[in-house]
């Protein structure tokens, strides 16, 4: 056991002690951009051959725990690991997107999404970069029917609004919808078809 209480061994185990409580509760950024492409794509009701590609980037993989067994680390030191470091926290996990309110959330939008897509086409409204729809030009939308299209956005957003904090409350962690909007606010974009416009980070209009 000499060489598990050296000064590095156990500054290591130290360390591990302090943080074992929140190891394995990370947000999980690749299981959350699967469960947005799958949502989004459903939501804009698109063939697949208008579909947008995948970033060709790549989801960046939430930062796995050293396993136990990794090179270096001395035997004892192992046994350490293997029981700081919980299962769950050296796997990617799944993120829960079926629940009777989200099922809900996800008909309401399906539903709406034909009435949207000709005001998405034309340029009147757009993506927010919070995640949101929002109004971007409605000249071209006859006077008689400014009223419609600001209904079908407020409907929307609302759903959208409870969409993501439905997400984070199936999964227990209500403190994830900030990053869950994150994410949708970049989906929403990538599978967008060419043509539609979205608000950049700076909040300037952009089109695809």
């Amino acid at each position: 056991m000499k060489a598990l209480w050296s000064v590095p061994g156990l500054a290591l185990v130290l360390a591990l002690m302090a943080g074992c409580v929140t190891i394995n509760i990370y947000f999980p950024t690749a299981a959350a951009e699967e469960a947005a492409r799958a949502i989004v794509r459903d939501a804009l009701q698109l063939p697949d051959a208008e579909a947008a590609p995948e970033s060709e980037s790549g989801a960046q993989l939430p930062a796995q725990p050293r396993h136990a067994g990794s090179a270096g680390a001395t035997p004892a030191l192992a046994w350490v690991l293997e029981r700081l470091v919980s299962p769950a926290a050296a796997q990617s996990p799944d993120l829960q997107i079926e629940t009777p309110a989200i099922n809900r959330i996800r008909a309401s939008m399906r539903e709406r999404a034909p009435q949207l897509a000709p005001h998405f086409r034309s340029g009147a409204i757009g993506f927010g970069n919070n995640a949101d729809v929002v109004i971007r030009d409605l000249s071209d939308v006859p006077l008689r029917d400014r009223s419609t299209v600001q209904r079908l956005i407020s409907e929307e957003n609302s759903d959208r609004d409870s969409l993501y904090r439905e997400i984070a409350r199936a999964n227990d962690r209500p403190d994830w919808e900030r990053q869950i909007r994150e994410t949708f606010a970049r989906v929403w974009v990538e599978e967008a078809p060419a043509g539609y416009w979205y608000q950049d980070r700076n909040g300037q209009w952009q089109q695809k």
